[in-house]
């Protein structure tokens, strides 16, 4: 099966290599060691502190192994390529939401980069998929689970 590939910012990959070296570096000596401090506790077969340790190593584990696969597969965008004519991956955009008549900007990016708070939308939520290609000027409806959200691309920028 062909792993997916996803896209990244520069720092959206930079955080992606510090969290998987401090995972790699600190968190698994760490867990190692926790390991080995229950072992030396005595019988295995009743050690609830050894089970835990083992339980939180095979979590720490799947963590990295997702971490190694996502940046094998991760390609960086070089944002000095990006369009501005049409709404795509990076791009800033500034939208008028005809429901409320409050304007709103996201800057699209990957799903490991979003963060609502500062502004950062995931290119796979239903807003990102529908204004994806559009241009300034265009109105898009969104159907969410709340009902249908009319939208108005406004600005598209870096």
């Amino acid at each position: 099966m062909a792993s997916k590939i996803i896209y990244l910012t520069e720092s959206g990959y930079q955080k992606l290599k510090e969290e998987l070296e401090h995972l790699r570096s600190v968190e698994r000596p760490a867990i190692s060691a926790q390991i080995a401090e229950a072992r030396d506790k005595g019988d295995l077969s009743e050690n609830a502190e050894y089970d835990a340790a083992k339980e939180a190593q095979g979590m720490l584990e799947m963590r990295i192994a997702k971490l190694e696969a996502e940046m094998a597969n991760a390609r960086i965008l070089d944002e000095s390529k990006i369009d501005t004519s049409k709404v795509q991956i990076l791009n800033k955009v500034k939208l008028l939401n005809h429901n409320t008549k409050k304007e709103v900007e996201y800057t699209l990016v990957s799903e490991s980069e979003a963060n609502l708070k500062e502004g950062k939308l995931s290119i796979g939520t239903p807003i990102a998929k529908a204004i994806l290609g559009k241009k300034k000027g265009d109105r898009v409806d969104v159907v969410v689970p709340a009902g249908t959200i009319h939208f108005e691309i406004l600005d598209i920028s870096l």
